[in-house]
């Protein structure tokens, strides 16, 4: 009966952000994590040294970076996966992977499917993964860390006057983020309004022809790495907009806001900073 019991309490069951149950007999000892994103919020939640594969351009937190490369933002090595011996595989489907992800699922392995898409959702997955991999104390310490700060930067810069903001992914196409994407909840964290929130895509592309119509008061480009993109000052070529005749053009590391982690919030501290000068330079002009 003790023996029983003790199974009993080492059982998991969590729901993903696709409305699946996911349970388990016990903790996951070997995870796969299929996305940089993912891979980062298993270390936040204290599993990260669990983590025998990633996805490339895992390179957050450092000790990620030695982790075997299993898949890409494109393809997932299938063989590669079942060599490692993966008890939970954490995977974000994309339409170049699904078919993949569903086929590790197929072949018997645990797969837990993410997609944080507000905020409130990035604390949540933190405590899903650690309850998955038996890291609940940590996970739950990390969680509430994250709905502090996030918080904070509300009651402080939620209620600011708003600015009309234009968060540039990528330049060709160039393509932005609708109301519904994380970025989108972190503009509007910071007293920001996007100015292309009733899109209908999450990830829509547009011309340029949209943004000179949409006249924003700031550019913000994420682009890759943490290197200024230079088709950000593309836009001086436009100097009838707003952003551009005040010189409002600003550049953001991607990673701190284009994965959905708790790096997102010090994203989010410079977001708002960022939106603080608009507001002052507006001040100034007594606009």
């Amino acid at each position: 009966m003790l023996w029983a019991s003790a199974i009993a309490v080492a059982e998991v069951t969590v729901r993903d952000d696709y409305g699946q149950t996911l349970r388990l007999a016990k903790p996951a000892q070997r995870i796969v994590s299929l996305a940089p994103h993912l891979t980062e919020l298993l270390f936040a939640a204290g599993a990260g040294s669990q983590v025998v594969g990633v996805s490339e351009h895992s390179d957050y937190p450092p000790a990620a970076k030695s982790l075997p490369r299993i898949a890409s933002a494109t393809r997932v090595d299938l063989e590669a996966v079942l060599a490692l011996e993966p008890d939970l595989v954490v995977a974000w489907p994309q339409a170049a992977t699904r078919r993949a992800i569903d086929r590790l699922e197929t072949l018997g392995l645990p797969t837990y499917r993410s997609e944080p898409r507000t905020l409130e959702e990035v604390p949540g997955t933190i405590e899903r993964l650690g309850a998955l991999a038996g890291r609940n104390a940590t996970a739950q310490q990390a969680a509430q860390a994250f709905r502090r700060h996030a918080a904070e930067l509300a009651q402080r810069y939620a209620a600011r006057g708003a600015v009309q903001v234009f968060y540039q992914v990528w330049n060709r196409p160039i393509v932005t983020v609708n109301g519904e994407h994380l970025i989108s909840r972190v503009i509007s964290l910071c007293g920001g309004s996007n100015v292309f929130a009733k899109l209908p895509l999450i990830a829509p592309e547009i011309d340029r022809e949209a943004v000179v119509a949409a006249d924003p008061e700031v550019i913000i480009a994420g682009g890759t790495g943490n290197l200024r993109p230079a088709w950000l000052d593309e836009w001086k070529d436009f100097p009838q907009l707003r952003a551009v005749k005040s010189g409002q053009l600003y550049a953001m590391p991607a990673d701190l806001l284009q994965r959905h982690t708790p790096r997102i919030l010090d994203g989010a501290e410079r977001l708002c900073a960022i939106l603080e000068t608009v507001r002052a330079q507006r001040a100034a002009r007594g606009s």
